[in-house]
């Protein structure tokens, strides 16, 4: 064997370089990729390869039946079709202290794993395993998604933990247990997670390495402790609750301090008029380091009918540092208007992106007010909102005063712009020379009269 291979760093450049296809946490199947069967045929080679090949061969998996391949009385079963497709058939015994043995040599190499609902079968094999004792010691990543046994394989170790439950599915016992294991990780960078405890809220808020918390669903969210005190998040820059509850933002908002925060995500079913000044005072917390907010609500409930004021609210935080602004509506009007959306430009004239998405019959917005707008934000890359294609107030023999740096153009209307196609054509091109077509979602069509007169625009000025 050449010197060369000796050499830890060559020999990582290259089983690395064998290991070149798709990892296996995103295959979910139990068939050996080509990069991985190589990787077996160099572990076989000699006890040089070994270790570092089988580190990497096992180092990205998707569920627990590959590990139970490991073992030889199983291995027949695990890649027969009816276990590798289905449920785990009836009748099969738990590992024996041996075979424990094995599937602890491999799983100890995992540094990312897939765990989905259909792995729950495989748990009761793993019984003879002491209850405390690690799965997976040097676990990175995990993907969690409905499992009831989330304890057997969080470890210390994590970094990235990403948990997910049906909120139809989830027993009583499951998010207690779920706090009590996260709280022994003491390396997350990233956490996505239904509802914590408020001991778990506390015991994250020390960890220096934590930048990232998603929190989903407000499923069992637990009552605020009064005397709960827990230290600021300095490290923490950003924040979400999806499928969550605006009372339950709040209160997260209201007791604890983000001194770092820059991004925060909201989405939430019903928004309630009462939950409404709570939660943005809550949120004035951040108004100095904010950079990126999103909130989307799908149903708005008032009960006396008065319309949700989403922006004066934003506008009376002064956020210093606003660059990304999206709000998104469902069923209700958020009454963007050209004075509105000065106001807008002009409070945050360092925004580079806002996307404004509402149910409205009539927009307001006309392009001599998008045009007029955008002229506060010289740095504005992105921009989506409803606009007025009926009532075209652009003068056609006016200077156009062109804005450079938008590229990405996102328009609705409720009124179809092919009658007005031209002049909508027109006043892009020469007002917004870097849009080259107003881009649509998949399956829309509604634009596209307006983004083939645009091409003609750019094709004949490119031949002039």
């Amino acid at each position: 064997m050449h010197r060369a291979l000796l050499v830890s760093d060559v020999l990582l450049y290259i089983f690395t370089y064998v290991e070149q296809l798709p990892p296996t946490i995103y295959t979910p199947s139990v068939t050996a990729s080509p990069g991985q069967k190589c990787l077996a045929s160099l572990a076989a080679t000699c006890n040089a390869f070994y270790e570092l090949a089988m580190d990497l061969l096992w180092a990205d998996i998707y569920g627990v039946k590959p590990l139970l391949g490991c073992v030889t009385r199983l291995h027949p079963l695990v890649y027969s079709s009816s276990w590798k497709w289905g449920p785990q058939p009836a009748g099969v015994e738990p590992l024996s202290a041996d075979e424990a043995r094995q599937f602890l040599r491999h799983s100890t190499r995992v540094r990312s794993l897939v765990i989905e609902l259909s792995d729950d079968g495989a748990v009761p094999l793993l019984s003879v395993i002491p209850a405390d004792v690690c799965l997976f010691p040097r676990l990175r990543e995990l993907r969690l998604s409905g499992s009831k046994h989330s304890g057997l394989f969080l470890s210390h170790t994590l970094r990235d933990c990403y948990v997910y439950y049906d909120p139809e599915e989830v027993i009583p016992d499951q998010l207690p247990m779920l706090s009590d294991r996260i709280r022994l990780c003491n390396q997350l960078v990233t956490l996505s997670c239904p509802p914590l405890d408020w001991a778990t809220w506390k015991h994250l808020s020390t960890l220096p390495t934590l930048v990232k918390i998603e929190v989903r669903s407000s499923l069992g969210a637990p009552p605020w402790l009064e005397e709960q005190h827990i230290s600021p998040f300095l490290y923490l820059t950003s924040l979400s609750f999806t499928d969550s509850s605006a009372a339950y933002a709040t209160t997260v908002l209201q007791h604890m301090k983000f001194p770092s925060l820059e991004s925060f995500w909201i989405s939430v079913e019903i928004l309630a008029s009462t939950e409404v000044e709570p939660f943005f005072r809550a949120l004035s917390q951040c108004k100095q380091t904010l950079e990126t907010l999103t909130i989307i609500w799908e149903e708005y409930n008032d009960p006396q009918r008065r319309p949700l004021t989403a922006i004066p609210h934003l506008l009376s935080l002064s956020f210093t540092q606003l660059r990304s602004l999206r709000l998104r509506s469902y069923d209700s009007c958020i009454y963007l208007d050209n004075n509105v959306l000065l106001e807008v430009m002009s409070a945050w004239p360092h925004l580079q992106a806002l996307h404004i998405e509402e149910c409205a019959i009539s927009p307001s917005v006309t392009f001599h007010g998008l045009l007029t707008a955008i002229r506060q934000c010289p740095q504005l890359e992105a921009l989506g909102m409803l606009i007025d294609t009926v009532n075209i107030d652009v003068d056609p023999d006016a200077e156009p005063i062109q804005h450079t740096f938008l590229h990405t153009l996102r328009l609705e209307t409720p009124e179809s712009p092919t009658g007005n196609a031209e002049a909508i054509a027109g006043i892009i091109f020469d007002w917004l020379p870097c849009v080259y077509q107003v881009a649509q979602y998949i399956g829309e069509s509604d634009w596209d009269e307006v983004n083939a007169r645009l091409a003609s625009l750019l094709c004949d000025c490119c031949t002039a």
